[in-house]
């Protein structure tokens, strides 16, 4: 019997420890159950509490800084700048409160065209009146003066415009072009444009074509050399740096870009198609001819020639390409966008032969020598011989 009674008792007090048991494990639960809650909760007030201190913060990013304050801040955005660029540069000057949300205002609403120069803005400004503002380029003075480069110049052509803009010695603005020290300076300074390919023996004017053609305005005085030249370079690194993703793709440098564009510059009438003009001279490089461009023979006489006559041919010059194949070693002129954007991306064509009309500008595409020749007969030998009463010239 009590041995019963025994096997009870202990029956019992197992009973007790598993139902103890699971009410241990009944409140653990509920302990890490409300654990888990209040951590949940308390991510949820943290990501809430971002996201609405974010939203906050960009609400008020995106008003005027001091709707009070019209004190007027002159601001001068470089040539070239960048949007980055010009937000930090208005964050530095009081104008904006944050140059990442300025950044993405401007791509947002699709906002572009913004032009050098110095401006007067103010702290009360909204971004839609700053960036109008930049648009449309109200500046604060008037530039005291502008300096036009044209495309298709040679170097010393452009020293010539510097040097009567400047009132300075041609000779003391080709020596800054083309000494060592300066050559040295720039390529530090430029070193995605200006890379050893420049250096090359061939080579006759390192700079040549590296200086971009357009209109600079000046708001000083008397503006050193090496201040025109940087200006100039740096357009170019603003232009060049559009295609460089398409210069990667088609394993396409600089140099050769420059090259390529310069010799479709001096090609092109103002009604000439220059991405086909452009074909023309890729498709004699891969069917391994001769680009027989006219403009590189005076590149390498050194002279401007009204015609090109069968005894300029003959020069003795890498740059000769009715001598050698392939691209001259380096530009002959500055080239306009339009060359440069041709030269990377030219027209599908089949044409080998291409010819001005004398005197109309006219530009006539051939796939074969015996219609080129048929086509230089009618629009440009005929022509000559109607305009100097039936005498022949020499072609």
């Amino acid at each position: 019997m009590a041995n019963e009674d025994s096997r009870e008792a202990e029956k019992l007090n197992i009973k007790t420890k598993i139902r103890n048991h699971l009410m241990e494990r009944r409140n653990e639960a509920k302990v890490i159950r409300k654990i888990v809650g209040i951590i949940a909760l308390i991510l949820i007030l943290i990501a809430g509490g971002t996201a609405l201190g974010g939203y906050i913060y960009i609400k008020s990013a995106l008003k005027p800084v001091n709707p009070e304050n019209n004190k007027q801040i002159k601001v001068e955005v470089p040539i070239g700048s960048s949007t980055t660029s010009i937000g930090m540069l208005l964050e530095k000057k009081g104008i904006i409160k944050n140059s990442t949300v300025f950044k993405y205002y401007v791509k947002l609403n699709n906002i572009s065209g913004f032009q050098a120069g110095n401006y007067a803005l103010t702290p009360s400004m909204t971004l839609d009146e700053i960036t109008q503002t930049i648009q449309t380029g109200k500046l604060v003075r008037e530039a005291l003066f502008k300096m036009t480069i044209p495309e298709g110049l040679w170097l010393d052509q452009i020293a010539e415009i510097i040097a009567k803009k400047l009132d300075v010695p041609v000779a003391d603005v080709t020596k800054k072009m083309t000494d060592d020290e300066t050559l040295k300076r720039l390529m530090a300074k430029y070193p995605s444009l200006l890379t050893d390919d420049i250096l090359q023996k061939q080579i006759q004017q390192p700079l040549e074509g590296y200086f971009f053609p357009a209109t600079y305005p000046f708001y000083e005085e008397k503006p050193s050399i090496e201040s025109v030249l940087d200006m100039m370079l740096n357009q170019t690194q603003v232009v060049i740096a559009k295609y460089a993703e398409t210069m990667e793709e088609k394993n396409m440098s600089t140099h050769e870009l420059l090259t390529m564009a310069s010799l479709v510059e001096k090609e092109a009438t103002e009604k000439a198609d220059r991405h086909l003009i452009s074909s023309v001279f890729y498709n004699r490089i891969k069917n391994k001819m001769p680009l027989q461009t006219d403009p590189t023979v005076a590149y390498a006489l050194g002279k401007h020639l009204d015609r090109t006559l069968y005894e300029d041919l003959e020069v003795d010059s890498p740059y000769n390409t009715y001598k050698n194949q392939g691209l001259p070693p380096g530009p002959i002129a500055n080239a306009g966008e339009a060359s440069i954007e041709a030269a990377l991306n030219p027209e599908k064509s089949d044409y080998l032969y291409f010819l001005a009309e004398y005197g109309t500008g006219d530009v006539y595409y051939a796939k074969t020598l015996d219609e080129h020749n048929e086509l230089k007969a009618k629009h440009i030998t005929n022509k000559r011989k109607e305009s100097t009463g039936g005498n022949k010239e020499n072609e």
